[in-house]
């Protein structure tokens, strides 16, 4: 690997400081963040989407596995740092300032790449939701290699009747395998934040027949949007769900947290018959 100066330095020469309002805690620790970097399993030359490189650590560990790195990062400040990865791995980076909720990772030459990210907390979910709701399946993206707050991570990976289990879990499930890869404590961050973090490792696996994205969504959405009350009641709006419900033979006293995944994509199949 190309001898790189410690990030700590880089950080100090820039002025950096990890901005709060834009959900960012720096990871240094180089062990940890080449651990990270192993779990999506890199060959050399694949590509890599990142999220939020803010100093680059995470995108020194990428770049070290061999990987092409395509980072969007919203913050002006971190730029210049990460420009200095350039001349280290000549025409392995591609830095992009934006906003990554408004940009098309297609158009930037993340297709077909893996992504891999310590995700900004504000924006985390909303991008997560973004990837696995996609109609088009298999997906633009290989693989999801995501650091999450921990409370987020076991939402994600969740069984029914537990109390992490809800929507993410089953948008997560119904046509993919989550689990969570890597533990990782809050000490590790600069500044450390207030809860402890997981990487979660999500790969795509083959969607169910005659269901879309769109009805899972919105099954889910009204299933879980009251999830304290009965099915009879929190999916009495959405159309052809009752009848669903009797078809399927699923008790409709019954609430969401209690339907397996599979449970939620026969619904959704008999929804999408009658619609």
């Amino acid at each position: 690997m190309t001898a790189l100066p410690p990030l700590r330095d880089v950080i100090a020469r820039h002025g950096l400081s990890a901005n709060k309002a834009l959900g960012q805690n720096f990871l240094l620790d180089s062990q940890l963040l080449d651990k990270i970097a192993r779990v999506p399993g890199l060959s050399p030359g694949d590509t890599v989407y990142e999220v939020g490189p803010g100093p680059g650590g995470l995108t020194r560990a990428l770049l070290g596995a061999g990987a092409k790195v395509v980072a969007v990062e919203r913050d002006e400040r971190c730029i210049a740092a990460l420009d200095e990865l350039d001349p280290l791995f000549p025409n392995m980076l591609t830095v992009i300032e934006g906003d990554a909720i408004k940009v098309d990772e297609r158009e930037i030459g993340a297709d077909d790449g893996h992504i891999v990210a310590n995700l900004p907390y504000n924006v985390g979910t909303a991008l997560l939701v973004r990837w696995l709701t996609l109609e088009s399946w298999p997906p633009w993206w290989r693989s999801l290699t995501l650091m999450f707050q921990e409370e987020v991570a076991q939402r994600i990976v969740a069984k029914p009747s537990t109390p992490a289990y809800g929507r993410l879990s089953v948008l997560a499930q119904w046509r993919s395998a989550a689990e969570i890869a890597v533990k990782v404590h809050r000490s590790a961050f600069v500044p450390p934040p207030k809860v402890m973090s997981a990487v979660v490792h999500i790969k795509p696996s083959a969607a169910p027949a005659n269901v879309s994205a769109a009805t899972i969504g919105a099954l889910t959405q009204a299933a879980f949007g009251k999830r304290r009350k009965m099915l009879r009641q929190s999916l009495k709006t959405l159309p052809h769900a009752i009848d669903a419900l009797e078809e399927t033979q699923i008790d409709p006293t019954r609430r969401a947290e209690t339907l397996s995944v599979a449970d939620f994509v026969a619904l959704a199949a008999v929804i999408e018959a009658r619609s």
